[in-house]
C-alpha cells in the first residue's frame, strides 16, 4: 500500500509540474517628475488599478487574458487631465511582458509577448 501511494503521490507531482498558467506582467512606470494617479487598467474580461504612482516608482501586475482585446490604460496627471492609452491587441494565452511608461503628457508601451493560439 505504502508503494502504490509514494508512486500516485509521484506521478501526480510530474503531471502537476508540466501544468503552469501564462500570464502577461505589467508594469506601470511613472517617467515623469510629478505623480500620475487614478490608473486604470482594462484588458480582456477584467480590470486593474493603481491610486498613485510616484515619480520614478513602478507598479507589477499579472494579468491572465481570457479573450482577445486590446489592453486600455486611463490615468490622471499631476494637473487634473485625464490621459488615455490604447496598446495592442492581447490573445487567451498570451505570456510575456508589457512595460508601460507614464508620463504627463501620455503614455508609451514596450510589449514583449508570446502567443499561442
Amino acid at each position: 500500500m505504502r508503494i502504490s501511494t509514494a508512486v500516485f503521490t509521484l506521478l501526480a507531482a510530474i503531471a502537476l509540474a508540466g501544468c503552469r498558467s501564462r500570464v502577461v506582467k505589467v508594469n506601470l512606470t511613472n517617467t515623469s517628475a510629478a505623480p500620475i494617479s487614478t490608473i486604470i487598467v482594462d484588458y480582456p474580461s477584467a480590470t486593474f488599478g493603481k491610486d498613485k504612482l510616484a515619480p520614478g516608482e513602478t507598479f507589477s501586475y499579472a494579468i491572465k487574458p481570457l479573450e482577445t482585446g486590446e489592453l486600455k490604460i486611463q490615468f490622471t496627471d499631476a494637473k487634473g487631465a485625464r490621459h488615455t492609452y490604447t496598446g495592442s491587441p492581447l490573445h487567451k494565452d498570451d505570456e510575456g511582458e508589457i512595460d508601460v511608461r507614464l508620463t504627463q503628457e501620455g503614455a508609451t508601451a514596450a510589449v514583449k509577448l508570446n502567443t499561442y493560439r
